[in-house]
This record gives C-alpha cells, structure tokens and sequence, in this order.
C-alpha cells in the first residue's frame, strides 16, 4: 500500500505539472466535441493527432490522446440523450431511457446521470490500473515468446468473436489486417514482401493512413450518403442537478455498470460497446419493474454510461502492462508509444515509471475535467449539434491529408489513405467491421516477430506452444472461443443480442 501511494503521488506530480495538465484538457475538449458530433469518432481523431504529436515529450502525448478516447465516450450521451443521436456506439442504448428523460423534461437529470457516473466509473477504474498493473507487469515478466504468440492469437480470435455480423467477415478482417501488417521489408531477410513493386511500400503500411481512411473518409461518406448536410435538432436541458432519491436509485446501477465495464475493457476483443449493452441488459433484468426500461428509467441511463467509461480506461491494462491491444483504439496507442520509441509491455513500470504513474494520475485528472466541461458547457454542445454537416466534413478531410502527409511527408501515405477510404466504405456496405483488420494490423508484426524467436529458440520445435503451460492454456481458451461462438444456439443468440 505504501508503495501504491508513492507511486501515485509520483504520478500526480507528472500529472500535474502545467504543460500536461493543458494536455489532459485539450484531449478531453477534444475528445467530448467529437463524442457530440456524430460521426467523427475517436479512432479517426487519435489517428489524425499523432502526427502532431511528435513535437511533444511521450507521457504528455499520451496523457492528451488518452484524453480523447475517454472524453469520447462523456461527449457521446450529449445527442443520445438530446437528440436520440449516439455520438459514439457506446451511448446508443443510452437514447433508449436518456431521450425518453428528456421528453419528460428530465434532460438536465440525464445528462447529470451520465456524468456522475462516469466520473465515478473513471476514479474507480484509475484505482484498478493503479492497484493492478504492477502486479500483471510481474505476471507478463514470466512470459517467454511462444506465450506472447498464444496470447495474441487469444486476442485476435476474441477480436472476432466480439466483432458484430458474421464471424467468418470478421476472421477475413483480421487475417486482411495480418497480412497487411506484413507488406514491407523482411527484417531477417532484407527482402521485399508484398510491396508490388512500389517504393513508398518498402517500409510497410503505415497504421495512420489505414486507420484515417478505414475511420474518417468511410465515416464521412456513410454520413453523406445518411444524413447529407444536415445538422441536428437538440432538446432543451432543463436543471442539470437530479434530486437526492434519484442519485440513491442510480447509485447501485452505477456500481454495477463499473464493474461490468471493467471485466470488459481489460477482455481482449471487449471494450465500452458492448460493456454499455452488457450493463444495460443486467439491469433491466435486475429490475423489479422491467417494462420501465426505454420510458426513461435512470438506471437505463446511469449504468451503460459508467459502464463505457470503465471500459474505456480499463483497457489501458493490457495495452500498457502486456504490450498487448485489447482493441482498436488501443492498437494506435501502441502505435503511438512505438513512434516516441517506446515498447510497450511489463518493462514499461520499470523503466520509465514517471510515463506510466502520470498516465494513471492523468486519468484521474481527466476525469474531473470533463465534468467541468460536459455540465457547465452543456449549452456550447447544444449549439455544434445545430452545425450542419456539410460545413464540418470537408475541414475533417483535410486534417485528415494534412495530418497523413505530416508523418512522413509523403505524398504516397495521403494516397493511400483515400484508397483505403473508399475499401472502408465498401466494407461497411458489406458490413464487414473494419477494426478487426486494424487489430490484426498492429498485431501481425508482434506476432511474427514473437513466433520467429519462439522457433530459434525451440530448434524450430512447434510443440514449444503446446508444451508450456502459460502458452496451451491461451490456446485453449482460444479454441474454447471459437468452438463456443461457431455452436448453433450460441451463434443465433450472439446474432440477436447484436442486433437488439
């Protein structure tokens, strides 16, 4: 305990300081305008920042995205519960009871709901990384290669059991992703894979133009094509502070959606999706009065919302402790630590303490933040959803090309990103989900780069994955996953929870 609260006074002091504390809030500003704009996202803002964020020293860049992904899901129940218009997927069953409170008159209560929950969510979840993290970072120390392999691939077979539509899409996603992850030069080889005779592949496919094409230009095209130039209509708000009884019925609910949230952010292939559908199904079960659920129940409100932000500050555990990506987003986390020439994984709480420790502190930090912005800044939020979309996408283009050219300063990156803006596009008509093939993506590298040494030091063994105990039981469970999903009566059901 003692050391706990050394660290973590160590890591406010980093959190603290003026420059990262002005980081921490323009990620979060950044983060709630784009989780009250529908259709921008968090994937396409974290990709478009980080080539500015070269400049800057690693933990403050990572304090600042890591303040857009959260602050996401906060903005996200602004136009769910105003305008029954998710900013993100993770508060689209918030417009079921949200809306419904705000028809009533009750926006100013939902809207309250939603950002004590998260705020409690977010400081009960900065206490689990804070409490947890040494602990797997001393676990991870055991790993060798072939473990490292069976972990990933436990990770990219969740990737596809969590993955919405058919599993099958969802495997082609992520072996998609795995092989472009292996187009450039071969490191053991010196050879060219995969680059068709084209220069600017000789280095691999960078994750910025994949992941600015795949998230922003297919995005912006699914809302042109969806809502034209439209902007939206927003409710009034009414008092924003709810009643004493109303927090007491809420606070259980809250309890419970971080929990939920949690268990699903540190899951492989989980994150705040389907931990808000996951708390939101408990508690109507839970309910004494279940047909109140969609006419405006505030546990409907308060339990999906703290339960994405714990999924959302959850998953920085695995990211940061195992090197290992639950999810897409984090996927470019690592990317980003990887450019400032940082390895993610159990070494980092060593090694660099002060980067690990103010993350931590800064989520905390964060979470206070955006409880300032999203209570008495509900009225400036009201009036960006009244600004017609055709005046915000072609500004979110040329971020995005300036953003993609920036990283390399090539003009082949910018090319490629229009390209795989339009394969992004055909995929979401083909309802193909595209953040599988990100995950497979960043993963690929690590996973060949794990399974060649893992063969060098097996004598080129393949029973070395069998024969140790870490390693057979991932593989085990990975098999478990998919033998589980591909049964008949686990297969329909999934199919109907995703499409409820």
């Amino acid at each position: 305990m003692q050391d706990l609260l050394g660290n973590l006074a160590m890591g406010f002091g980093v959190a603290l300081s003026l420059q990262n504390i002005g980081l921490c809030f323009i990620g979060c500003a950044l983060g709630t305008a784009i989780g009250v704009l529908p259709g921008i996202g968090p994937l396409p803002t974290v990709a478009l920042l980080l080539p500015f964020t070269f400049s800057l020293d690693p933990t403050g860049a990572l304090i600042m995205l890591a303040g857009v992904f959260y602050g996401a899901q906060y903005g996200g129940s602004t136009t769910a519960i105003l305008a029954r218009l998710p900013g993100e997927t993770s508060s689209v069953v918030t417009c079921l009871d949200g809306y419904a409170m705000a028809l009533k008159g009750q926006a100013g209560t939902a809207l309250a709901l939603a950002a004590i929950g998260s705020l409690l969510a977010g400081m009960v979840t900065t206490l689990l990384i804070a409490a947890a993290g040494p602990p797997l970072a001393d676990i991870a120390l055991l790993f060798h290669s072939a473990d490292y392999v069976s972990v990933m691939v436990l990770g990219l077979i969740s990737a596809v059991v969590m993955a919405h539509g058919s599993v099958l899409k969802a495997l082609l996603m992520i072996l998609l992703g795995l092989l472009l992850g292996s187009v450039g030069t071969d490191v053991a080889t010196g050879e060219y894979r995969f680059t068709l005779g084209l220069d600017m592949l000789a280095d691999g496919i960078g994750f910025v133009p994949i992941s600015m094409g795949l998230f922003g230009l297919a995005e912006i095209m699914i809302n042109l094509e969806n809502r034209g130039g439209r902007g939206v209509i927003a409710k009034a708000v009414g008092s924003l502070w709810p009643p004493l009884a109303v927090l007491r019925q809420a606070l259980p609910a809250m309890l419970r959606g971080t929990a939920i949230g949690a268990g699903f952010g540190i899951m492989p292939g989980g994150g705040p999706t389907i931990a808000s559908f996951s708390a939101y199904s408990l508690e109507k079960k839970m309910a004494a009065q279940p047909a109140r659920f969609g006419h405006g129940a505030v546990e409907g409100v308060a339990a999906p919302e703290a339960a994405n932000n714990a999924a959302t500050q959850s998953c920085f555990i695995p990211m940061l402790c195992l090197g290992i990506p639950p999810n897409a987003l984090m996927a470019l986390m690592v990317g980003a630590m990887m450019v400032h020439g940082i390895q993610p994984g159990p070494s980092i709480i060593t090694k660099q303490p002060e980067l690990f420790w103010g993350m931590i502190a800064s989520m905390a930090v964060g979470n206070i933040i955006l409880v300032i912005l999203n209570l008495p800044l509900i009225g400036i939020w009201v009036r960006l959803l009244q600004v017609p979309y055709a005046y915000l996408f072609p500004a979110i283009i040329v971020f995005c090309a300036v953003g993609t050219y920036t990283v390399d300063n090539s003009t082949g990156d910018v090319v490629l990103m229009a390209v795989f803006g339009v394969l992004g596009y055909v995929f979401r008509k083909l309802d193909c989900e595209p953040a599988p093939l990100m995950l497979g993506l960043v993963l690929g590298p690590l996973l060949e780069e794990n399974f060649r040494r893992a063969m060098v030091l097996a004598d080129g063994d393949v029973t070395i994955f069998v024969t140790r105990p870490i390693s057979l039981g991932f593989l085990l469970a990975a098999a478990a996953l998919l033998a589980a999903v591909l049964l008949p009566s686990i297969r329909r059901g999934r199919q109907e929870a995703f499409r409820e």
